[in-house]
């Protein structure tokens, strides 16, 4: 038995839709975003077992509402193998090669990292936007946005859990503010959620951060 082959033993490895990984496994194949039917048996049945997610962004996010429902979020370490370009590995520094990412998310260490709801049932674990809209913004107390905006950006930050950056010109791009939550009122508009669009317009939205954090595998200590 390989190093590799012994640490997969120890960890749960989810290989969601269409990502494929050299090693041989062990994995449990599932679907992209996965969702309870699939992914509460698993966690049923490896009960405090570490988790790898070779997927998406997205993948991990639905992996990670699943955490939450369960009440499982801050015991249960998750690693990261990007399947393409992934907010989350540039936000906390993970590698983004394979077989590099597949090596740290079975044999290092989790660190706390923000998560952020929102109040339609879902998270954000890399970057969630709105396109061009008009409304009314908020960051906790302070005003965002009042008119017109060319987009609006929202990630985790490790400060007070969001960081939020709105684009109101062609050429300028306003401030970062860090805040626990961001509030929006505007004309309709849909926002995306780690790369997914949402199934619909809004004309309210909010994220914010959740009172656990994930146990992300590999994490820097310092944001990226």
């Amino acid at each position: 038995m390989s190093v590799t082959e012994g640490l997969l033993v120890r960890r749960l490895v989810l290989v969601c839709g269409p990502v494929s990984l050299a090693s041989p496994g062990p994995f449990e194949r599932v679907s992209a975003r996965p969702a309870k039917a699939e992914i509460d048996p698993l966690l049923a049945a490896h009960p405090d077992v570490p988790l790898v997610v070779a997927g998406t962004d997205a993948d991990l996010a639905a992996v990670v509402v699943r955490l939450l429902r369960k009440g499982k979020l801050a015991s249960t370490p998750v690693g990261l193998v990007p399947a393409e370009a992934s907010e989350v590995a540039r936000l906390w520094g993970l590698p983004t090669d394979h077989d590099r990412a597949l090596e740290v998310a079975l044999s290092a260490d989790p660190q706390p990292v923000p998560v952020a709801r929102d109040d339609a049932g879902g998270v954000l674990v890399g970057k969630g936007t709105f396109g061009a809209l008009k409304g009314m913004a908020y960051c906790d107390d302070t005003l965002a946005l009042r008119g017109p905006a060319r987009s609006i950006e929202v990630w985790p930050d490790r400060e007070l859990g969001l960081a939020v950056q709105v684009r109101t010109g062609r050429f300028k791009r306003g401030e970062t503010l860090t805040t626990r939550a961001f509030q929006l009122a505007c004309e309709p508009a849909r926002p995306t959620r780690d790369g997914v669009p949402y199934p619909r317009t809004v004309e309210r939205w909010t994220w914010y951060r959740h009172t656990e954090d994930l146990q992300l595998i590999g994490a820097s200590g310092q944001q990226h």
